[in-house]
């Protein structure tokens, strides 16, 4: 059965029409958009240290709030820093932050999660519980509760932070996915020709649940990003003078009657970074979705 879904995945950009004739799945031009976008994002990140930009501190790189030039090519924000610059530097917090909290709680919540779910009575009170108790609380106040009690403004506190309150969703999620799984007829092919539990999570759940985990796990990048520009807008992110989109958005709000660009700018690139993610994660659970009714 776990070689059959493999199989299907594998064959994913092939599909069936109602007639029954075959038909490749193609991308459609807003996913391949989005790919572009966060493949240059992330480029222009990790190499903005090597691109003709100005340093995203620098006070002298244009008259302040000004509109786009030649030499600013998207701006200046009240102190005069470069908004292109700052932009592109502010996206190593966001895709660092993204990244690793949603990776972090994914993979310690999907260790619990498949516990929960396949030993069922012995795991399942205390790890939902707890997770339930995570859920209660509304999300970006337990993330800002954190950063602010632990007075600690560092890039690992932020991550943590934002980690806690995924990790509550993808137990409860992964349970269930295991649940199901753990019932299949495969399962429990394995367990009678004596394989152990150890051997059964690794090589009949594991394969089955992480999928879905994983198409998961693009959607939940994009709120990641969401929740650290909010925490950065209320002063909770990463201190100054590291730039971050939700700073840059909150310094130039007092600003709107002056220019836009201090907002526009950082809040288009927030914009376009979270939607190219669920353009993304929407395509691939769609694919799933096919490939399953298709087994």
């Amino acid at each position: 059965m776990t070689t059959a879904m493999s199989a299907a995945a594998h064959n994913s950009a092939v599909t069936a029409t109602d007639d029954g004739v075959l038909r490749k799945d193609r991308l459609g031009i807003s996913v391949w958009l989005s790919m572009a976008w966060l493949a240059g994002l992330t480029l222009a990140a990790i190499f903005a240290d090597l691109l003709p930009l100005y340093d995203p501190a620098d006070t002298r790189a244009g008259i302040p709030l000004s509109v786009p030039t030649s030499q600013n090519w998207l701006g200046t924000d009240s102190l005069g820093r470069d908004l292109l610059s700052r932009t592109i530097y502010g996206a190593r917090v966001s895709i660092v932050v993204g990244l690793t909290a949603v990776l972090l709680s994914s993979v310690v919540g999907g260790l619990i999660g498949m516990l929960a779910g396949y030993f069922k009575r012995r795991v399942e009170t205390t790890t939902l519980f707890a997770a339930d108790v995570l859920m209660a609380f509304p999300t970006m106040l337990l993330a800002a509760s954190i950063v602010a009690f632990t007075d600690s403004r560092g890039l690992v506190t932020v991550v943590l932070a934002i980690a806690l309150i995924y990790l509550g969703p993808t137990i409860r999620i992964v349970r269930a996915l295991t649940l199901t799984t753990s019932n299949r007829e495969f399962v429990l092919a394995a367990r009678s020709l004596g394989s152990g539990n150890a051997r059964i999570i690794r090589r009949e759940i594991l394969p089955n649940v992480l999928p879905t985990l994983m198409s998961m796990m693009v959607v939940a990048v994009a709120g990641a990003i969401v929740a650290e520009g909010g925490l950065a807008y209320l002063n909770l992110s990463v201190a100054p003078p590291t730039a971050t989109w939700g700073s840059m958005i909150a310094a130039g709000k007092a600003k709107l009657d002056v220019s836009l660009y201090p907002v526009l700018v950082p809040g288009g690139a927030l914009f376009l970074t979270v939607l190219s993610l669920t353009l993304i994660g929407d395509t691939i659970q769609k694919r799933q979705a096919r490939n399953l009714g298709a087994i």
